[in-house]
């Protein structure tokens, strides 16, 4: 039982993108509908724990939020120019490589010589894994450069926002059942402000309120499993989302891929896993 419990954020979290995408709508309104959705599920969960709430957890709480909505809004942005099977494994790999060494910059993890020899190896095994994800075959023209060209900036912003959002809560100290609620607030607030000129509220919004409640659902699923199976266990199982967005983008929503580009998605998703879990074990270290 444990087990699945640590499983959910895998299944929901992987699935957000191509949720999303099947019910239609903009990054603005994907944006908006899903964190409307986490906030609705935030509200419903509130009555059912005992939050603490100070200043300092409320403010940095809700800048968390703000943070998430950048990196969630772009992620979305992202999608639409380099499919649902390519964006979520970069992106991935991206957070993961970017937490990992704010973690030994500005924490001073990874402080024995076996957590940094698996750290460094796990970083490597990332990288590796996003190349092959993002692998491309030349087919003599520019029509494949062009959705990199336009993709690969707004992963970069959307890395920074979920590498913030992580960054602050641990900064701070905030425990992850009081951070839920002024989170998700700032959630909503952060993809209102970035898209209030693109008319965020169609029926694609309230469509996307699903995806939210599945990010929240998976959310909790994470808080619930880290005392029952770890911290490491619960975050390297969390990664494994990949591999329902990466093969839900090409089966389910028809992105195509050539062979080739196939095996390089599928061994790229893989080292990423692998890297993931590695990450994991040296949060215990």
């Amino acid at each position: 039982m444990e087990i699945l419990i640590a499983l959910i954020p895998a299944v929901m979290w992987g699935s957000i993108l191509l949720v999303s995408t099947k019910l239609g709508g903009g990054p603005y309104q994907q944006g908006v509908g899903t964190t409307i959705g986490a906030l609705i599920f935030s509200v419903a969960a509130f009555f059912f724990t005992s939050p603490e709430f100070t200043w300092t957890i409320v403010i940095v709480s809700f800048i968390s939020g703000l943070m998430w909505a950048l990196g969630q809004m772009n992620q979305f942005k992202t999608a639409k120019h380099l499919g649902v099977s390519k964006t979520l494994p970069i992106s991935t790999g991206m957070q993961l490589a970017g937490t990992s060494l704010f973690g030994v910059l500005v924490f001073g993890e990874w402080s024995t010589t076996m957590t940094l020899t698996i750290g460094i190896t796990a970083i490597v095994l990332v990288i590796a894994g996003v190349v092959f994800t993002s692998f491309r075959e030349k087919n003599g023209d520019d029509e494949g450069e062009s959705p990199m060209k336009k993709g690969i900036p707004l992963l970069l912003l959307s890395t920074a926002g979920f590498v913030g959002y992580v960054v602050i809560i641990r900064w701070f100290s905030v425990d992850g059942w009081d951070a839920i609620l002024p989170q998700s607030v700032g959630m909503v607030t952060g993809a209102l402000l970035l898209s209030i000129k693109h008319k965020p509220f169609t029926k694609y919004t309230f469509r996307n309120l699903i995806p939210g409640l599945m990010w929240a659902a998976g959310n909790i699923a994470l808080l619930l499993s880290i005392p029952r199976v770890g911290t490491a266990t619960s975050f390297s199982l969390s990664q494994t989302g990949i591999i329902i967005s990466t093969l839900g983008g090409i089966f389910l929503l028809g992105e195509k891929k050539t062979k080739k580009q196939m095996i390089m998605v599928i061994f790229g998703c893989v080292l990423i896993i692998a890297g993931g879990v590695l990450l994991g074990f040296t949060r215990e270290g």
